[in-house]
């Protein structure tokens, strides 16, 4: 009996405990919802507030300054792409700031430690720093703009979108690439769209046994009928050397950069067409064996 009774008095005395502790707390949360309920409600409205005036004004201001960008120049989507996710950034993080200070948050503190941190994080961070900086001088030189077809730090795609790291592009195959800003701008930069014209590159072989100069008017003539292929320049077509199997001729008609691919294949397509008909062989590799008889 006596251990059954010591038992329950533990367990009546640790019941009471909890009691005991959950009204005090209970009144302390009512003497601070009486005390300062009230304020603290009106400041989160007031938090509230700022923060969905505040989003609004982010919006407006980051599309005055889209405006005033493309009104000023002919091709600012790119720089105006990269300064308005920078001047955003920096204004959340005033809002926020505010919004904080509004709460009761001491944020004091936390502006006199900004530079103190910036100072640390600037060692630690260099490598997203440089790609900031790299990512300020393509929006600023503009090598390419959204949508140009370009080669860049070893890749090829179509350039979608640079922003404050980073610049994002699609391959011909349809893969997404996100290449950091600091290996786009370290390295050479081909754009095959700024100048709008580009030359088709091609070779064509006819037989040793051919007469060359007719071999190359109906190449000639060929090229002229291609579809998307200019006059002006005019197409280029000559021979470039006399290889081990056939006599390589060059092929350079001129087209728009948006009609490169098409044009490079239907003039292969037409230049053979008309080398068969006009009966000049297109030699291909041959290996010729000897054999010794033996009796």
């Amino acid at each position: 009996m006596t251990n059954e009774t010591t038992v329950v008095e533990k367990v009546t005395g640790a019941v009471c405990a909890q009691f005991n502790e959950g009204k005090e707390t209970a009144a302390q949360v009512t003497t601070w919802l009486t005390e300062k309920g009230l304020d603290f409600a009106m400041n989160l409205v007031f938090a509230l507030v700022i923060l969905l005036v505040g989003w609004l004004a982010i919006k407006l201001i980051s599309l005055a300054v889209r405006k005033a960008l493309m009104r000023g120049r002919a091709k600012g989507r790119l720089l105006a792409d990269f300064v308005c996710s920078v001047v955003t950034k920096a204004c959340w993080a005033v809002l926020l700031v505010m919004v904080l200070g509004r709460l009761g948050v001491n944020v004091t503190p936390l502006i006199a430690g900004l530079g103190v941190t910036g100072f640390i994080l600037g060692f630690a961070f260099q490598e997203s720093l440089g790609n900031l900086a790299s990512g300020m001088m393509i929006a600023l030189n503009e090598p390419f703009k959204v949508g140009d077809f370009v080669d860049a730090a070893g890749l090829s795609g179509t350039i979608l979108e640079v922003n404050m790291m980073a610049t994002v592009m699609k391959t011909a195959d349809n893969k997404r690439i996100v290449l950091p800003n600091k290996s786009v701008w370290g390295g050479p930069i081909v754009n095959y769209n700024t100048l709008g014209l580009r030359r088709v590159d091609l070779q064509v072989g006819v037989d040793y046994g051919e007469d060359v100069s007719r071999a190359v008017d109906v190449i000639r003539e060929a090229v002229a009928h291609v579809p998307g292929v200019l006059q002006d320049p005019a197409p280029a077509v000559a021979v470039a050397s006399l290889n081990d199997s056939a006599v390589q001729i060059n092929v350079r008609p001129w087209a728009k950069s948006a009609d490169y691919w098409p044009v490079a294949a239907a003039t292969l397509t037409e230049v053979k067409s008309a080398l068969e008909k006009a009966g000049v062989k297109i030699p291909f590799p041959q290996i010729e064996v000897h054999t010794a008889s033996t009796k």
